[in-house]
């Protein structure tokens, strides 16, 4: 069975009310592939807001989550309240939560396992820096960060993994087709080696990094994308052009 296509939008630490209902919108009036899944993540602030506003089919996931189910965690979001809100998704091991943040890999498993555990679906983030990859350490580097995630969870059926180059978040540089399609490629091949071909098969790879309206439609292309997490371009009207990548 063929992989659905996926495209998330991380809003990051950007909107507010008026207009974030403004992007929501838009999206309920827009008319998308329905062959896409489509789940944005705004900021925890406005999860109930999104959930509550937007069109069925459309789904929220929180940008980050905790790895313990309760207690005293101050300012942190268990994947129990998410799930009791209506939010089935999370991101985890964003690179900007990995850098500025300092979260190991370890934590980001741990992270990924209770929000599995929570019954959650997850968006994991993996990628490498500008000096990884100029040291050829690219399958390295994100194999490592696929590892730790696989020593703790077997169940890859509700993981969604996003290699999101870092040099290419935000900088309007992009990997070339060739280069993204030459890593999920290894990825998968990972998946088949170290998980299973059932997971290597079904698990979707998706793209992420100045990912706009313009270079969408190659990169949607490649055998191995699976379609797109979307950073600074989810919060304008040409999302629904990625969305829409493979109509």
């Amino acid at each position: 069975m063929a992989r659905q296509f996926f495209v998330g939008g991380n809003y990051k630490m950007n909107g507010t009310i008026k207009s974030i209902q403004d992007i929501i919108h838009h999206l309920n009036d827009a008319k998308l592939d329905p062959k896409t899944e489509v789940v944005v993540a705004p900021p925890s602030l406005y999860l109930l807001l999104a959930r509550e506003h937007l069109r069925q089919g459309i789904e929220v996931a929180a940008q980050n989550v905790f790895d313990k189910p309760n207690g005293a965690f101050t300012g942190e979001i268990s994947a129990e309240q998410l799930k009791d809100s209506g939010i089935g998704w999370t991101l985890t091991g964003h690179s900007e939560r990995r850098v500025i943040m300092g979260e190991q890999d370890g934590f980001i498993a741990s992270k990924t396992k209770a929000a599995l555990d929570g019954g959650l679906n997850v968006i994991l983030c993996i990628g490498e820096t500008l000096e990884q990859r100029e040291s050829n350490k690219t399958i390295s580097v994100v194999t490592t960060q696929l590892k730790a995630v696989a020593d703790q969870t077997k169940d890859w059926s509700k993981i969604v993994v996003a290699y999101e180059p870092v040099w290419a978040i935000g900088t309007g540089k992009v990997a070339t087709t060739e280069q993204a399609q030459e890593v999920h490629a290894e990825i998968r091949k990972w998946l088949s080696s170290t998980i299973s071909k059932e997971a290597a098969d079904n698990t979707r790879i998706i793209y992420g990094g100045s990912v706009n309206e313009k270079n969408c439609r190659d990169l949607a292309q490649q055998a191995d994308i699976d379609g797109f997490l979307v950073g600074g371009a989810s919060l304008k009207p040409a999302f629904v052009d990625i969305i829409n990548a493979k109509a």
